[in-house]
């Protein structure tokens, strides 16, 4: 039996996984799921029926916490002795793919989600880089999210063209009977909101780099009486701006949710979907309100850019720029029909390109292809 080990970070990112984990245990892979240690992760083992460990991984840089995971993650390989390592999210794919490296281990694939230095500056820039040529360099193969992401990376120097591919057309893929088209009546009740009124979601981290402070000027920019709905927690890291806290706080058209496990309802509830995020691998939001037959406004960056058909399922702008963010949210909400076929075009092209079943398929059909040699 042929055995699969994956490394991430932490337990909110097995989401990512699932199908593809469930894939693998079916075709007769032993798989070994491993993140810092968490209920969560120690859930997940037992419904898919693979086994899990945890092993601390800090988000932050700590010298003396990664030399330890790491040293876990290598002593834990030469035990599994696994035949494919598969490492995502930054920590767990530097991590992972740099401990399968020293252990030998002859495929080491690293899932590439999306670029931190992107939006970073100075020396937390160079930082940043240079973890992704680390993770780069020790892998054997590099799953790129999105095509886009990956024209970043080439761009970037990170990886070769050889080296690196994009799994069908990116992403995670949807479970398209999941994320069904589906009422939101009872939401907007529950929150209060009129029945005719048009509703704005976003769902995602309220942090800068998901776009939320231009997003709540672009929403106080609309004319009538819209509403907001935001699915998603505040957090520490890269917070928010005073102001768009307190407006977010007091505006009774604003309705902040937290954090929500099943964004489903949010999705249902609004007429549009938006994020304008900053930088992106490829989000999951657009393409599970797109399933749902939900328009989504994003902005024009990589991974958005594969999310969005530009004018087909939604619209594209610019990143940073409320005024042209509002014109796209305007346009939604003063035109009802095109709203339904932005929708309708959105579920079309989920069932089309992004099934979350063939991803999975591809994924685990590409752990027997044989690892890339370059020189």
């Amino acid at each position: 039996m042929k055995r699969l080990v994956h490394v991430l970070t932490v337990a909110d990112s097995l989401v990512f996984i699932d199908a593809v984990v469930a894939r693998a245990r079916d075709e007769g892979w032993d798989v070994t799921v491993i993140t810092s240690p968490d209920e969560r992760l120690d859930a997940f083992g037992e419904r898919l029926g693979v086994r899990t460990l945890g092993i601390e991984m800090p988000r932050k840089v700590t010298p003396f916490g990664d030399a330890r995971a790491l040293s876990e993650l290598y002593e834990t390989f030469r035990w599994l002795k696994p035949d494919v390592v598969h490492s995502g999210t930054p920590k767990g794919g530097l991590l992972g793919t740099l401990a399968a490296q020293a252990a030998r281990v002859p495929v080491r694939l690293y899932q590439m989600r999306g670029l931190a230095f992107s939006t970073a500056h100075g020396v937390l820039r160079g930082v940043l880089k240079a973890t992704e040529l680390l993770s780069c360099g020790a892998a054997t193969r590099v799953i790129c999210q999105s095509h886009s992401l990956r024209a970043q990376a080439l761009q970037e120097g990170l990886v070769s063209s050889e080296k690196s591919q994009v799994v069908l057309s990116g992403s995670n893929g949807v479970d398209a009977k999941k994320f069904a088209p589906r009422s939101g009546a009872e939401l907007r009740s529950k929150l209060g909101i009129p029945a005719g009124a048009r509703v704005v979601t976003f769902v995602g981290r309220l942090v800068r780099d998901k776009g939320v402070p231009e997003l709540v000027r672009a929403f106080r920019s609309l004319p009538g009486e819209p509403r907001l709905i935001l699915a998603g927690p505040f957090e520490p890291r890269d917070p928010v701006d005073t102001e768009t806290r307190n407006a977010i706080g007091t505006n009774p058209r604003i309705h902040a949710l937290g954090f929500v496990a099943d964004p489903r309802d949010a999705y249902a509830a609004g007429d549009i979907v938006v994020l304008p995020s900053h930088r992106e691998g490829f989000p999951n939001a657009p393409l599970e309100a797109a399933a749902m037959e939900k328009p989504v406004v994003a902005t024009r960056i990589a991974g958005c850019v594969d999310a969005v058909a530009d004018g087909v399922t939604g619209t594209l702008v610019p990143v940073n720029d409320p005024v042209m963010l509002e014109r796209a949210l305007r346009r939604y909400l003063d035109d009802e029909a095109l709203t339904r076929a932005h929708g309708v075009a959105g579920r079309a092209r989920v069932l089309r390109e992004f099934s979350r079943s063939e991803v999975a398929r591809a994924m685990v059909q590409l752990y027997g292809a044989p690892p890339i040699v370059t020189r």
